[in-house]
């Protein structure tokens, strides 16, 4: 696992399972949240956001965490290891409303400067309707690279605890 590929609602955790996956393999993470917001939530033009994406893919070691339906072929192209993490959307919109709460007014870590959590209800409408409008999506891009990359799709944390601590053995193994 040289380029894995994190995707999933917001608030399923793919920070926080980069982060950790980073730090057991040693592979930089790229927060695709950081690369396309602008200042103030301003968005890139399409052309800009898949040349950005384009040069981030084009390192040679790398974790990247963040949905972006537009680019999620193109990422997938260029990973071996693609995680999913498929969580339930109750999950995902408790811990999006958590982070509101504990970062409002501040700029998260793994965001760019200028850009303020805030309380936004049509973000939330976005996480509420996940499930229903891009998950399809997400899992039919999938299927096209089934045959050659390594996918997991994990249903809950536990999932994802336990693919974590077998990393740790396979890396310690190895």
């Amino acid at each position: 696992m040289k380029k894995i590929m994190v995707i999933g609602c917001c608030g399923a955790g793919k920070s926080t399972f980069s982060k950790k996956l980073g730090r057991q393999l040693s592979l930089e993470i790229i927060h695709l949240d950081y690369y396309y917001w602008k200042p103030k939530w301003e968005r890139p033009n399409s052309e800009e956001w898949e040349k950005t994406v384009l040069q981030l893919c084009e390192k040679e070691k790398w974790i990247i965490d963040g949905n972006y339906n537009s680019t999620i072929e193109l990422r997938a192209k260029k990973a071996d290891t693609i995680i999913f993490l498929d969580y339930p959307i109750w999950k995902c919109l408790y811990r999006v409303i958590s982070r509101m709460i504990k970062f409002n007014g501040k700029t998260r870590d793994d965001m760019p400067e200028g850009c303020v959590e805030r309380f936004d209800w049509s973000f939330l409408k976005y996480v509420v309707s996940f499930n229903r409008n891009m998950r399809n999506t997400i899992l039919n891009k999938l299927l096209k690279f089934e045959n050659e990359k390594t996918i997991h799709i994990f249903k809950s944390d536990k999932d994802a605890d336990l693919f974590l601590e077998k990393s740790i053995e396979t890396k310690n193994v190895g």
